[in-house]
């Protein structure tokens, strides 16, 4: 059976805590997850070129397979600073497991904030000596968990579902520089199921390409990009195929919601590129449309102006699509909001104009060369984005 969402649930084994040490203000900027035991853990990073120490760190950590604790601090990125950066990273590893007695490689370090920076370890390290007495395993601990690796976002992200006897509870951040080959996206999830770390690796790759790698707030691939599953095997086994589902509907919803908070967004925008000649070009279609700033301000004013979606269409010059065959559908199909290039009429344009006004608007892109689809999700464009990004490091 698939996944069933749930509210909110935390995890059999695994406790989490959220604290200020420093880095921001008063606000919570170091956080915590952990499981009494060690876990299967799989994880997937940034492509950028340019990848933070903690991301290095990571992939070297979880090259075996087995995690235990995840150590989260946000406002630095701890990313371009060198061997420094990576000695401070594993520093945060040993701290985090000497107090938790666990081996540092079983410690997941992850950074998000500024870049160029270097991490204040000794805040870290400091504040260390507290984590046994700050875990929660209930509800509260990974609340405070959710609110400490936030940096502009405007919420706490977080999610639950259902799959047999096990849970699997999604946690993640994101707001700007979203534009996932792996964005500052991080996405932690924790559950009981007995799952292989081979299995997990190979599911949480497909699960990413289907969700976090299609969502995009403003074009940009963060340096410290992170997905990483632990699954402690409590639960017993559960059906391989419910098991990804279950994680590909959490997972979703995360990236929706990373979209719908997208810096300064006031809309939430779901794209589906239909009818393509082949899963590359739906996908590329798909992702030069809602990367456009020119459909992102359109949307965001309720602008029917369908001729930036053309110009988004054609400037992928490597899949030609044939104007004549190209239909936009607005919202569901039922309110025949369509504009085909043959023209259309100004009612049908006020119509569509007062469908964007919507909080979340779907669009579809119906190209009639194939039977390809792809969906992506984004946001509009604002100036409060840039007000966001113009005071990002003051």
């Amino acid at each position: 059976m698939p996944g069933i969402r749930e509210p909110l649930l935390t995890v059999p084994g695994f406790s989490w805590t959220g604290m200020n040490v420093g880095i921001k203000d008063t606000r919570p900027d170091f956080a915590v997850a952990h499981c009494v035991t060690p876990c299967a853990a799989a994880g997937v990073f940034t492509r950028n070129n340019f990848p933070g120490a903690p991301v290095l760190v990571g992939r070297e950590h979880l090259s075996t397979g087995q995690l235990q604790t995840i150590a989260v601090n946000s406002k630095n990125a701890n990313v371009a600073t060198g061997q420094d950066g990576i000695a401070n990273a594993r520093r945060v590893c040993r701290a985090v497991g000497a107090a938790l007695g666990v081996a540092p490689e079983r410690v997941l370090p992850s950074s998000t904030g500024v870049i160029g920076v270097p991490l204040p370890v000794g805040k870290i390290e400091q504040a260390c000596a507290e984590l046994p007495g700050r875990l929660s395993a209930d509800r509260a601990g990974l609340e405070a968990f959710a609110r400490a690796i936030m940096t502009t976002d405007t919420r706490p992200k977080a999610v639950s579902v259902r799959v047999g006897s096990a849970v699997i509870t999604g946690v993640a951040k994101g707001a700007g520089m979203i534009e996932p080959h792996m964005a500052t996206m991080l996405a932690f999830f924790f559950t009981d199921a007995q799952v292989s770390s081979n299995a997990l690796r190979d599911i949480l790759s497909r699960v990413v390409e289907r969700s976090f790698n299609r969502v995009s707030v403003d074009s940009d691939t963060s340096t410290s990009d992170t997905a990483v599953i632990l699954a402690s095997g409590q639960a017993g086994p559960v059906a391989s195929g419910d098991f990804e589902r279950a994680l590909e509907e959490a997972a979703i919803y995360l990236a929706r919601e990373i979209a719908r908070d997208g810096e300064g967004a006031t809309k939430l925008i779901e794209l589906v590129v239909d009818q393509a000649p082949s899963p590359e070009a739906a996908l590329r279609i798909a992702k030069s449309v809602i990367n456009s700033p020119l459909v992102k301000t359109a949307i965001h004013g309720a602008d029917p102006n369908w001729g930036r979606f053309v110009m988004a269409i054609g400037k992928v010059f490597e899949h030609p699509i044939p104007l004549d065959s190209l239909r936009i559908e607005f919202g569901a199909e039922s309110e025949g909001l369509r504009i085909a290039a043959a023209g259309q009429n100004a009612e049908t344009l006020a119509r569509i104009s007062q469908y964007l006004k919507r909080d979340e608007v779907v669009i579809r892109l119906i190209l009639g060369q194939g039977a390809h689809q792809a969906r992506v999700w984004g946001c509009d464009l604002t100036a409060e984005y840039v007000s966001v990004n113009a005071d990002y490091t003051t």
